[in-house]
């Protein structure tokens, strides 16, 4: 692409990525974000968990900045966001639920990309980019050679350095990389993984955008159904055998080998371990990067699912025919929204009362049920003189997971991990052992925590006997680590 004037001014009033550097709000925006969606590896978020970790940063920074800083709540600014205007964020409704959710877009990783190479770096590495340049190089110029007998004189050279190599490894001459260089290339190991992760969704936002040529197609379409589905299928077979088709595919096939994975993790365990690499202070996800790449992998496997199942409702003959009245309306309502999509009329365009009926069959009534008379036996009353304490009937214990929750978010702001000791060290426990069973249920259901069984903590609170007298109560249970 030429970056002549037209065109740098024409991105700069567009494209979303450019919008969001010249935001007022870009700090926030990005580095929200940043720590919602890019460092975890998430790709999708309910609108309800996003709105409450944006309410805590909001809180955050009206402490630090005045209550007038961020003066709207969070859900406004998520739709905010993720308007037309701004399209930093993509707000949807997944299949089977009824409440939003989130995405970032591909633009707003590449803008949050772009910002973390403004940091200032204490090392360069160049020998790594230099070698990686010059093997891509010999995999083109080898691959794309015809001649046999040039193919042959290659791999007899390549096996007389081999050979040469274990002959220096057997008399004793072990070449080993020093700890620059293994920095090098450990840092361009982390740069192009991230980068893959970042090519996902731009391929993902490809798909869907096929995804939604063809429903824009067939909600337009006045031909036969015929003509439609072979116009489609072509299409569909012109993206998969397209370049970034038969990549994504080749990519795909390479990660999902059970061998290639075991490979993979053991050589990570096994780079991580050494002491230069270890210095560099790694992401703790970097021990499971390759599984970051099956989950992104995924959610792309599942939008070009979205086209065959578009496919597959289109191709029931017997819903065609008995629903083709409706589904006449239903495309002339498409394709009325398809039209004022660009200009969408300013005012309030209709209003719906519920959007489901209330419905009673006859068969949903229950028949009727004779009572059932009781039978009085004769027998005398006492009255009893037992002493109850009655006041167990007032001593029943609600646990509010809501603020432990939030408890534990905020301690995760600004650390990596916790554990639950250090938890109930910075918040006592008010309710004993029921607020720490309430722990432990949201280690396992809500956070992503770690059990470190060969270590033990205990953890003790305070309980006021119905005498007045203080007790201390104490629990022994292995170290439970909360992870962000």
């Amino acid at each position: 692409m030429s970056l002549d004037y037209a065109t740098l001014d024409l991105l700069r009033q567009s494209h979303p990525a450019w919008r969001l550097l010249r935001s007022d709000h870009a700090p926030l925006v990005a580095s929200f974000l940043q720590r919602a969606f890019i460092a975890p590896n998430v790709r999708v978020m309910a609108q309800a968990d996003l709105a409450e970790a944006l309410e805590d940063e909001l809180f955050a920074l009206r402490e630090q900045l005045g209550a007038e800083a961020f003066p709207k709540s969070a859900l406004d600014y998520l739709n905010d966001w993720a308007a037309t205007e701004k399209g930093w964020l993509r707000k949807f409704y997944a299949h089977g639920s009824d409440e939003p959710h989130f995405d970032l877009t591909p633009a707003t990783e590449k803008a949050i990309a772009w910002l973390g190479t403004l940091t200032e770096r204490n090392f360069v590495g160049t020998e790594s980019r230099l070698l990686t340049l010059f093997e891509l190089l010999k995999q083109m110029s080898e691959g794309s050679e015809t001649d046999p007998q040039a193919r042959i004189a290659e791999l007899h050279k390549r096996r007389d350095e081999i050979d040469v190599e274990i002959a220096r490894v057997l008399a004793g001459d072990i070449p080993l990389l020093d700890d620059t260089a293994l920095k090098d290339r450990f840092q361009q190991f982390i740069q192009l993984a991230r980068e893959l992760l970042t090519d996902f969704r731009e391929v993902e936002h490809n798909f869907r955008g096929l995804d939604r040529r063809v429903r824009e197609r067939i909600a337009l379409w006045e031909g036969s159904k015929g003509a439609l589905l072979e116009e489609i299928m072509g299409e569909r077979d012109a993206i998969a055998d397209s370049d970034q088709g038969r990549s994504f595919r080749a990519f795909w096939d390479f990660l999902m080998s059970s061998s290639r994975q075991e490979e993979l993790s053991a050589l990570l365990e096994r780079v991580l371990t050494l002491p230069p690499v270890a210095e560099l202070k790694p992401d703790a996800r970097t021990r499971r990067v390759h599984y970051d790449w099956l989950e992104a992998g995924e959610h792309t496997q599942r939008t070009v699912a979205q086209l065959s199942q578009q496919l597959r409702r289109f191709l029931d003959d017997q819903a065609w025919l008995e629903n083709r009245r409706i589904m006449d309306i239903l495309h002339g309502i498409e394709a009325k929204v398809l039209a004022l999509r660009e200009s969408p009329p300013p005012d309030e365009m209709m209003t719906i009362a519920d959007t489901a009926a209330d419905i009673e069959l006859p068969m949903e009534r229950p028949l009727y049920t004779p009572a059932i008379k009781p039978l009085i036996a004769d027998i005398a009353l006492e009255s009893g003189d037992a002493e109850v304490d009655a006041a167990a009937l007032y001593s029943q214990i609600v646990i509010d997971k809501g603020a432990l929750i939030r408890h534990i978010r905020h301690a995760l702001q600004d650390r990596s991990q916790i554990t639950l000791r250090e938890l109930c060290e910075m918040q006592p426990l008010q309710h004993g052992l029921a607020e720490l069973v309430a722990y432990l249920q949201l280690a396992g259901d809500t956070f992503k925590t770690v059990v470190d069984e060969e270590a033990t903590e205990t953890i003790g609170w305070s309980r006021v006997e119905p005498d007045g007298r203080g007790q201390v109560k104490q629990a022994r249970l292995p170290r439970v680590i909360f992870v962000r």
